[in-house]
């Protein structure tokens, strides 16, 4: 990593530093670690818990020491430690920056498709996606062909989308109270492809994209593979959404020509932005210049019906230019029905069809006419009600089974969304993913979803399971629980290395 890509103030860090939870003594009689230890294991821990991002510039030894009340010596040994160990970076004029050691965390598994042949004997929760909800897959698809014969005597074509679709997509954003016209829609190949093509129109190979810090894996994996630099914005804790002032510093900092953001049941935290938390990232992204992608995948998904929905983040974009959305039927109907959109200026959406001559020259059209279908014979509300009835109780079993098969693990009860992220009591994730499957359960570990290295001490668990096979996956977690602590899958002595 040659140079930092955003800040952390001295107060904001003392801050950090000073609401977590002091450490366990050792025993009677026990010995306190030296300050500047103290110090450094609090620092790591906030890196590795993507508290702090990497690649963060921290304040200097004198700014620290005066908002932490201690001696400059103290935070210069600190920083030495964390030099030596790996977790910072340092350039003479340039300051010192954090960073995650080469070979940190363990390799991070769980979100492959699971093999066919293991179907059955491992349960799966690496993926938050639920089966299709019958009969409405059935039905959409005798739909579709019903309406395919005028479509099957053209080329099939459609870089845009079918302008059924476009239609009906508009008049559903005008419905939530976003005016919206056909132009201003693109069908594209699920949520991952139009963040794909919107990746590369507007952001090349070396450009900085902010993301939340955690964020989607699979979109995380899009832009390293694109060629972006990823500049993380760590979260606000627990549910609370975005840290809007952080995000504000970010951008102007940075000056990323992207962002990424999940505001409606945030993946994976569940988190739930507030509007006054829209509001603020759309006009500093506009006063950063910087062009912002809300993902829009989960917004259909609320399971608590005494939660009440925020405008989408495009309500309060009134130029139109600086908000890109993306929505998808993936997750709140089924992975297996591909299709998802894009809704932006209408110039956007003209670019965006211009370049897909040279990607995917367009969606499956059976598959849009299915969509269509749903949507227009209200089949679309009954099978996402369907839905969210399913992912509700698979929630509430699941959340019952780990509270009282692994009490130390703690988490935050989304009330929407697939996914429930965790922290893992200070375990390691990566170890956990590694022996999950050896004991029959696939879990994704916590650094899939940061960038560089963080997250460390947590696991997402998605509402794919409910029922007695919730309670299996529970004690099949407290199971690699017990050998990662112990250290008897791993051969090593210190199976808590991502303690601080």
């Amino acid at each position: 990593m040659a140079q930092w890509t955003s800040a952390v103030g001295a107060a904001q860090l003392a801050r950090q530093l000073l609401a977590q939870r002091p450490r366990p003594a050792a025993g009677p009689g026990a010995r306190r670690p030296p300050a500047y230890r103290t110090l450094a294991d609090g620092i790591r821990l906030l890196v590795l818990e993507g508290r702090v991002p990497v690649a963060a510039r921290l304040p200097a030894e004198r700014e620290l020491a005066a908002a932490l009340g201690v001696s400059r010596t103290t935070v210069a040994a600190a920083y030495e430690a964390l030099r030596g160990e790996g977790f910072l970076q340092s350039r003479r004029g340039a300051g010192s920056w954090t960073a995650v050691p080469a070979g940190n965390p363990l390799p991070a598994r769980g979100l492959e498709p699971l093999p066919p042949e293991s179907l059955g004997s491992v349960i799966d929760l690496g993926t938050a996606s639920l089966p299709a909800p019958e009969p409405w897959l059935s039905r959409a698809v005798q739909g579709a062909l019903e309406e395919l014969p005028p479509y099957a005597h053209t080329h099939g074509d459609y870089p845009a989308g079918l302008p059924a679709l476009r239609r009906t997509l508009a008049e559903r954003y005008t419905a939530r109270g976003v005016p919206t016209m056909p132009e201003q829609i693109m069908v594209t190949t699920g949520a991952m492809g139009a963040i794909d093509a919107i990746c590369h129109l507007f952001a090349g190979r070396g450009e900085r994209i902010a993301v939340e810090s955690p964020s989607y894996a699979n979109i995380l994996q899009l832009m390293r593979e694109a060629g972006a630099r990823l500049v993380p914005v760590a979260m606000a804790e627990g549910l609370a959404g975005w840290d809007s002032a952080r995000w504000r510093q970010v951008l102007r900092d940075a000056a990323p020509r992207l962002a990424y953001v999940v505001a409606d049941f945030h993946n994976p935290t569940g988190a739930l932005a507030d509007e006054d938390q829209r509001r603020r990232l759309v006009d500093a992204a506009r006063s950063a210049g910087t062009v912002l992608v809300a993902d829009e995948t989960m917004s259909e998904l609320r399971l608590d019906d005494d939660v009440a929905m925020p405008r989408p983040v495009c309500a309060f974009d009134s130029g139109g230019s600086t908000v890109i959305t993306v929505g998808s039927a993936s997750k709140a109907f089924w992975a297996g029905l591909r299709v998802g959109w894009v809704r932006a200026a209408p110039d956007v959406i003209r670019s965006l069809v211009a370049a897909r001559a040279y990607a995917d020259l367009g969606t499956p059209v059976l598959e849009q006419l299915a969509l269509h279908w749903l949507m227009r014979t209200g089949g679309w509300e009954e099978a996402v009600a369907m839905r969210r009835a399913q992912a509700r109780d698979n929630r509430d079993a699941l959340v019952a089974a780990v509270r009282e098969r692994l009490p130390d693990w703690e988490f935050a009860v989304p009330h929407g969304g697939l996914t429930l992220w965790v922290r893992t009591g200070g375990l390691s994730g990566s170890r956990l993913a590694e022996v999950g499957e050896r004991v029959g359960v696939r879990v994704p570990s916590g650094p899939r979803f940061g960038v560089d290295g963080a997250f460390e001490g947590y696991v997402r668990l998605p509402f794919t399971v409910g029922g007695p096979v919730a309670d299996e996956a529970a004690v099949r977690l407290a199971a690699a629980a017990r050998l990662v602590e112990t250290g008897a899958s791993t051969g090593t002595d210190a199976p808590r290395t991502f303690v601080a």
